[in-house]
């Protein structure tokens, strides 16, 4: 349970979702972000990034109990809903239930765009009062709103949304206080009518949904350790996935500082080739293999609509242009703007992607399990991916930290162009090709000495950032992951041992060493101190990555969750949320470190 402090704005948020729709949770049972229609649409719920006019109730569906003086908050084990307890001074309690539906019917996966909130009683005749604020153009726009005999309806620019809930209408539409004497239910979403009672709905979709995510995690492989973490983190990630098309957004959010008042203030809510890749590998070491193959039909568009080039990152539906502005009606997260919608990472060359989208496809060509497995067909497709990767391992880029003013030979993109050919190679070996193995295992080998000999660096004893350059950074630790090196070559030991030296504060690590177009980064990279973490595993220093690892899942929030960054003093999280990167983080740890399963059983 969090500290109840009340007055400001924080990262202790529950995440719900359907993978059609998401919203967060505060700790007092707020709903403050929520985009509708979709991940990447305008706000409804916005007070995440404050209201216009200071106005504390805009841009938030609240429920508030009268005399509040402390709340628990915790999610229904194995499943996405949240429950969210209020205690008032007289011992008298209420229990808020949220979820989004999700469950299968008529042999397809029930997914609406609509958002459940129950609340009962605990204890007591405790007063209440319900106040639903949606604001439509980022805050700027005051709903249309209409009433009918048990709901409300609100004419948004581009949406109309409807609350239909068996509280009085009246009673919501002015925020009055009243006595709850039994159970009541707000369905917030499209302008549909139901087709059954409130009550009789909202208790139905709870059911189904709860069962459809306990049966969902059942089938999950987990570790013997840390199981809790890693089922909350397998949870997140499927929330992350925009179904209909099977993109993986990189967060729920646009605009949360990566540090206090920094201004790196980006939109996540779009898809990177680079983190939907190690999304998808994450779940495919839980056995989860469904995320995947949603996904590759999204990435099989993009590569057959690349025309040579690809972004790296995309829309959700596809979209290519995610041209970045500043808007100026919001104050930011706690007043610390800029609000930016869109990414310019969309115009820059990142060579890095060619052997995310390679290695994202890559197990679709050996796991049996799966309805469709790869074929020669899409073999050929994706040669055409490593061939991009060929011609740019070499080249200068903007790099996987997506620098806006430099650009450079970064060892990552080799490393990742390494990891392109060599896993073409091995696909090809599968497919019965000898040809085209031969071919992609001799240009592996070749970057491979290519990267040896100008990413590593003499004077600092390290594999460095840059080819012949000098500065420290933490993507090269991906190569005992994605196999480039034997994690005990002494190359690798002293290049964790040089990362550690220079960007390590305890369990935190920074990206990098130099300044950048904002200067120095004065917060940790959640992701990158889970890379430190798989390294040291890796190396056989296994004791300190099991107290690393465990001094990073003690700074997730109280639901388990984790954001981009973290506070160098103090761990307190800042960056957009949830991350997919850092949740990948904690799934990855988890099994690399946990003991079998045949030492307990």
């Amino acid at each position: 349970m969090p500290a109840n402090n009340f007055s400001q704005t924080s990262l202790d948020l529950a995440l719900v979702g359907n993978c059609a729709i998401s919203a967060l949770v505060d700790i007092r049972g707020d709903m403050v972000w929520c985009c509708m229609p979709r991940f990447d649409g305008v706000p409804v719920f916005h007070a995440l990034l404050g209201a216009p006019q200071d106005d504390a109730e805009q841009g938030r569906l609240r429920v508030e109990l009268e005399g509040m003086v402390r709340t628990e908050q915790f999610y229904e084990r194995g499943t996405a809903i949240v429950r969210t307890r209020l205690f008032d001074q007289h011992g008298q309690a209420i229990e808020i239930t949220d979820f989004a539906p999700r469950f299968r019917q008529r042999d397809r996966m029930f997914r609406p765009a609509q958002l459940v909130r129950r609340i009962r009683i605990l204890s007591g005749h405790p007063r209440i009062r319900v106040v639903v604020r949606p604001r439509g153009e980022w805050g700027q726009q005051d709903p249309e709103v209409s009433r009918g005999s048990n709901h409300l309806r609100y004419l948004l620019p581009g949406i109309t949304l409807r609350l239909t809930t068996s509280a009085s209408p009246t009673y919501v539409a002015e925020g009055t206080w009243f006595t709850l004497h039994e159970p009541v239910s707000l369905i917030f979403g499209p302008d549909e009518t139901l087709t059954a009672g409130v009550e009789e709905t909202a208790r139905d979709f709870e059911e189904q949904t709860l069962q459809h995510w306990r049966q969902w995690t059942r089938r999950l492989a987990v570790p013997l350790e840390w199981q809790d973490a890693v089922i909350r983190s397998a949870i997140t990630l499927k929330l992350c996935q925009f179904e209909e098309t099977g993109a993986i957004v990189a967060a729920m959010t646009t605009s949360i500082p990566e540090a206090p008042d920094s201004g790196r203030n980006w939109d996540y809510r779009y898809c990177w080739l680079r983190d939907a890749f190690f999304v998808v590998r994450a779940l495919n070491s839980l056995s989860e293999v469904g995320t995947m193959e949603d996904y590759l039909r999204w990435l099989h568009d993009i590569v057959r609509g690349a025309e040579g080039h690809v972004q790296p990152l995309y829309g959700i539906g596809l979209e290519r242009t995610l041209t970045e502005h500043i808007l100026t009606g919001l104050p930011g997260y706690r007043g610390m703007g800029p609000v930016r919608v869109g990414n310019q990472a969309f115009e820059h060359f990142q060579h890095d992607v060619y052997g995310n989208i390679v290695m994202g496809a890559a197990q679709a060509f050996h796991d049996q399990r799966l309805f469709r497995p790869a074929n020669a067909s899409d073999f050929h497709l994706l040669e055409t991916m490593g061939d991009k990767a060929w011609q740019l391992h070499d080249q200068p880029d903007a790099g996987m930290w997506e620098l806006r003013t430099r650009a450079r030979v970064h060892t990552s993109s080799s490393l990742m162009s390494w990891a392109a050919c060599d896993r073409l190679a091995k696909i090809a070996r599968a497919l019965a090709l000898p040809d085209r193995a031969a071919h992609w295992r001799g240009r592996a080998d070749i970057i491979h000495r290519r990267i040896i000999e100008c990413a590593w660096s003499e004077k600092r004893q390290a594999f460095v950032e840059s080819f012949g350059g000098m500065e420290l950074d933490a993507s090269v630790l991906l190569m005992a992951e994605v196999g480039f090196l034997p994690a005990r070559d002494p190359r690798f030991v002293s290049t964790v041992n040089a990362l550690e030296s220079a960007l390590c504060d305890g369990p935190y690590m920074r990206r990098y060493e130099a300044e950048d177009d904002f200067g120095r980064p004065e917060s940790a990279f959640n992701v990158c101190a889970f890379w430190r973490v798989d390294a040291l595993a890796r190396i056989g220093r296994q004791q300190e990555a099991r107290d690393c690892f465990e001094a990073l899942l003690a700074r997730r929030n109280h639901v388990g969750l984790l954001s981009e960054d973290m506070a160098l003093q103090g761990g307190e999280l800042w960056g957009n949320f949830p991350q997919t990167y850092s949740m990948v983080g904690v799934i990855n740890g988890a099994v690399n470190l946990s003991e079998p399963w045949d030492s307990a059983v």
